[in-house]
């Protein structure tokens, strides 16, 4: 069962961490810095993806109500909020058993990207179907996080994979987008939001512009540590969100930058943005949750979602 919680180019690095299996089969948290501006996202697949709506449960009687499930997969961790529910859902990114026999745990997400097809469907099966105890199912619309720099492919992978599970509307929202409205910015406002999330496979820095991410920076890590980011990383994220700020024009910086995601933690990180990018620095609250938090409040908005996903493609 899931753990229930309170609700511009770098080298390629190959280092991977000593795998460690957690409880249930799952694994501890444990390349390349690459612009992506606007126009990058004119050639992106609609990230709606419909297929037919389950019909009621054993008893073939139509559901009582209709609501949401947000989902957030990432490299390291997987977190879920339906409708139904008042608390965050929190499982390793792994699910038990490999179709070749091979003993151990399979991490389909890697470097926020799905790696594995079938063991990403089968760890959203695992996840989507726990929301039937919320009384929220089928749900009428599944929102979940992507990268930035996610192809059309990467993001087929996920609608299908929601779609098939949960037989509705899965609607993909840009990861840093949901984690900016979850750490309470103004995404729409008159004034560009700085942020960057910090996960334990990606690291991604976006500027965000009247709802649509105008500008991103990528940084793909081979692995995190017990105590955050490595040194080479660590050096990554400094430069790679440096140049980022360094096309932004000055009046635009003073807002300064907000840090998400579970790197968010990690004081030196903290400081080390702080002296070189000599703008305001702050981690959100609850930073790892962000993401999860920004998913759950743009679903009960389709309207808004679907306008700040599509916008910019």
């Amino acid at each position: 069962m899931a753990d229930v919680r309170s609700a511009h180019t770098h080298p390629q690095h190959r280092e991977q961490p000593p795998a460690r299996p957690e409880e249930g089969g799952g694994l501890p948290h444990d390349r390349l810095a690459t612009a992506v501006p606007r126009s990058r996202a004119a050639g992106r697949e609609p990230a709606d993806a419909r297929t037919p709506e389950l019909t009621g449960g054993a008893s073939g009687e139509p559901p009582a109500r209709r609501g949401f499930v947000a989902l957030d997969v990432g490299t390291a961790r997987t977190r879920s909020v339906s409708s139904g529910g008042c608390a965050i859902a929190d499982r390793p990114s792994a699910v038990v058993g490999r179709p070749s026999g091979v003993p151990g745990p399979v991490r389909p997400v890697r470097h926020g990207v799905v790696a594995d097809p079938a063991a990403y469907l089968r760890l959203v099966r695992l996840v989507l179907l726990e929301a039937r105890w919320s009384g929220a199912w089928p749900p009428e619309r599944v929102l979940t996080g992507v990268p930035v720099a996610a192809t059309p492919d990467d993001r087929r992978v996920v609608s299908a994979a929601v779609a098939e599970v949960a037989g509705c509307e899965a609607t993909l929202v840009e990861g840093p987008l949901a984690a900016a409205v979850g750490a309470g910015l103004d995404v729409t406002g008159p004034r560009p939001c700085l942020l960057l999330d910090v996960g334990a496979g990606l690291v991604e820095a976006v500027v965000i512009d009247g709802g649509v991410i105008t500008d991103a920076a990528v940084l793909q890590l081979s692995a995190t540590t017990g105590t955050g980011l490595p040194l080479y990383a660590l050096d990554g994220v400094v430069d790679m969100t440096a140049g980022l700020l360094r096309r932004l024009p000055g009046r635009l910086r003073s807002a300064g930058l907000v840090v998400t995601g579970g790197g968010a933690r990690q004081e030196r990180l903290l400081e080390r943005l702080r002296a070189a990018l000599r703008v305001p620095v702050g981690a959100a609250s609850e930073p790892e949750h962000a993401t999860i938090r920004g998913l759950v409040g743009l679903c009960p908005q389709p309207v808004p979602a679907a306008r700040t996903t599509a916008r910019g493609r």
